[in-house]
């Protein structure tokens, strides 16, 4: 029987021969946890698999255990505590650090792999030495795209036209531009500014290069962040319509719906400081800021009311 640790690797073997190294951060998402390792182990290749549970206490991290803790490419962390998402995918990679794989897939709990979609998405990366990033089309129960599968990096007016609707304008003015794209999705591989953080593969020299998730974000943006430091480094993201993952939503959130709320705000924040704010006046930097967290007080009660 595999013993829990907290904070310490409960189970790995260096001798595993994979391409691909699957990073799960999981915080509380129940059964859907067991379908998504599964999932990704039913893929038809050789993939490891390192899971970082931040202090779930709903029992899912010691099913997963229990199902695939003795598997030699399946290795487990326990932490004590919710150490945030970032903090999290970077030490699901530290455990794949010697290892022989040339990908990281970063999966979110909730996600559950199509057949052939983890090589669809390994094939077109291979094939575009300039990419280092390839993302699926994100779907839902069913199968209608999520929104923020295909998007463009937001700015602030882009995040504007995007909240308050003028976005869907965009087919009669181009300058109407919102985050997301007002058309039918691409169903060719095709080059984007930004893929759907819940499924993501990247090269993994490259992960390191950049030093892997900024951790100064705790949820919602740090997949913007990394994408957006991708771009500046050269490297494209590409989308990959072949390759089909399903969407469960908002598990690990429904527990403290406010606070992920926040967490997201924080997270628009911090991206605009670092990437944006440096070009912009003194007074549209309020107004941004200000912007951010007007829209957050405006949208909480919605958010509180869905739960």
């Amino acid at each position: 029987m595999v013993a829990a640790m907290a904070g310490q690797t409960l189970r790995r073997s260096d001798e595993v021969a994979s391409s691909v190294a699957v990073l799960i951060v999981n915080y509380n998402a129940g059964d859907a946890l067991a379908r998504c390792i599964e999932s990704v182990l039913s893929q038809g290749q050789e993939v490891s698999v390192a899971l970082v549970d931040n202090a779930s206490d709903d029992g899912s991290a010691q099913m997963v255990g229990s199902l695939f803790g003795r598997l030699e490419n399946v290795s487990l962390v326990f932490n004590q505590d919710n150490r945030g998402f970032s903090r999290a995918v970077n030490q699901a990679a530290a455990l794949t650090r010697d290892g022989p794989e040339d990908y990281l897939l970063i999966l979110n709990p909730d996600c559950e792999l199509f057949p052939g979609s983890l090589r669809a998405l390994v094939d077109a990366l291979e094939t575009r030495p300039s990419a280092a990033m390839a993302g699926p089309m994100v779907v839902d129960r069913h199968g209608s795209a999520l929104r923020g599968t295909f998007r463009r990096f937001p700015d602030p007016w882009r995040a504007f036209l995007t909240f308050t609707g003028l976005a869907r304008l965009e087919g009669k003015r181009a300058s109407l531009q919102g985050v997301e794209p007002d058309e039918p999705l691409p169903g060719e591989v095709t080059e984007v500014d930004a893929v759907s953080g819940a499924c993501m593969l990247v090269r993994k020299t490259v992960y390191r290069e950049l030093g892997g998730m900024d951790e100064g974000y705790t949820l919602h943006c740090e997949d913007l962040d990394l994408m957006y430091r991708l771009q500046q480094k050269g490297f494209a993201r590409i989308f990959v319509p072949t390759a089909r993952v399903f969407h469960l939503q908002g598990l690990s959130s429904r527990r403290r719906p406010a606070w992920v709320h926040f967490q997201k705000h924080r997270g628009m924040q911090r991206f605009f400081k670092k990437f944006q704010a440096g070009d912009r006046s003194l007074p549209m930097r309020w107004l941004v800021i200000s912007g951010i967290w007007i829209r957050f007080f405006v949208t909480l009660p919605w958010v509180l009311i869905r739960r």
